[in-house]
């Protein structure tokens, strides 16, 4: 009776950087929308400050993406997209809790993900669902 034995293509996720680097995207973007709600927004309003703060968010989660996608060690898209597919759970888990914990009514933390109200929210999905793949791509991970 032999062991399993992996081939050299086989390649798992690496679950736990993966998630530590999501931890850091979570910081870096909770210290970003406390500095937007305290110099941004009231220079020119809530929604617009919001709306800004997805782009700026956008372009923090690729650069970090960016700089940790060979540390993570996805090679394949398939990989990628999983990666960003779980970070795309965790961050709308993480801002609907801290929302409610902020007390925010439950139509302010929806209204963010509305096109039709203002929010932008969506695209920082789609951005960070796909920050792995384009990251893998721009450092030429295969």
């Amino acid at each position: 009776m032999s062991l399993p034995t992996r081939d050299a293509s086989s390649h798992d996720i690496r679950w736990s950087r993966a998630l530590r680097v999501w931890l850091g995207i979570v910081v870096v973007e909770s210290v970003h929308g406390a500095l937007r709600q305290a110099f941004l927004a009231p220079a020119i309003g809530d929604l617009p400050a919001r709306q800004i703060g997805v782009i700026v968010g956008s372009g923090l989660i690729l650069a970090i993406a960016w700089l940790c996608i060979r540390w993570i060690d996805a090679r394949r898209p398939r990989q990628q997209f999983a990666i960003g597919a779980v970070w795309v759970v965790l961050i709308v888990a993480f801002e609907i809790g801290l929302g409610l914990a902020l007390g925010y009514p439950p139509a302010r933390i929806a209204s963010d993900y509305d096109p039709t109200r203002g929010g932008w929210m969506g695209f920082g999905l789609l951005c960070l669902l796909c920050a792995p793949w384009l990251a893998a791509k721009v450092r030429g991970l295969r």
